[in-house]
């Protein structure tokens, strides 16, 4: 296996759009992805980006993707907010996911961020028991909460 990590570039939004609703299927929530690509592509390559990632590539495919913005703690300054770690099924198990960690985790270090954060779902054994290996922090305190709008 060779697999390449890189910046995503504009042209991969199309496929990153197609991981994003694997992952919906596999989280059961396959009607809850609505962003439309032109927003996707605007969002992570207008003027004022909001979004970076880095892509996993096999023989010129994307098989997965790190998916991150900046947010601000007032408690801890600035750090990284994971918003998507997706790697295809048939490629999971392979060493992606944790390539693409190794790849933020330099990223943070070299931005000055403070940190790494992300949430996952409870069920989710297979992506728990990952982010452990990197002796993640998990808070069960907190609740998540939303508004639409």
């Amino acid at each position: 296996m060779s697999v390449v990590i890189r910046r995503v570039i504009e042209d991969d939004c199309k496929r990153l759009l197609e991981l994003i609703n694997e992952l919906a299927v596999y989280e059961k929530a396959p009607d809850e992805v609505t962003v439309t690509l032109d927003h996707f592509i605007k969002s992570g390559f207008g003027e004022t980006p909001v979004w970076w990632a880095f892509a996993a590539e096999e023989n010129g495919k994307v098989e997965g993707f790190a998916l991150y913005y900046i947010r601000y703690s007032t408690w801890k300054g600035q750090r990284m907010y994971l918003e998507d770690l997706i790697v295809t099924e048939k490629m999971r198990g392979q060493g992606i996911g944790k390539l693409l960690i190794e790849k933020l985790i330099e990223e943070a270090k070299e931005k000055n961020l403070s940190g790494i954060v992300w949430q996952v779902l409870e069920w989710n054994e297979p992506a728990i028991n990952f982010y452990k290996k990197f002796n993640a922090n998990f808070d069960a305190e907190w609740v998540n909460c939303s508004i639409d709008v």
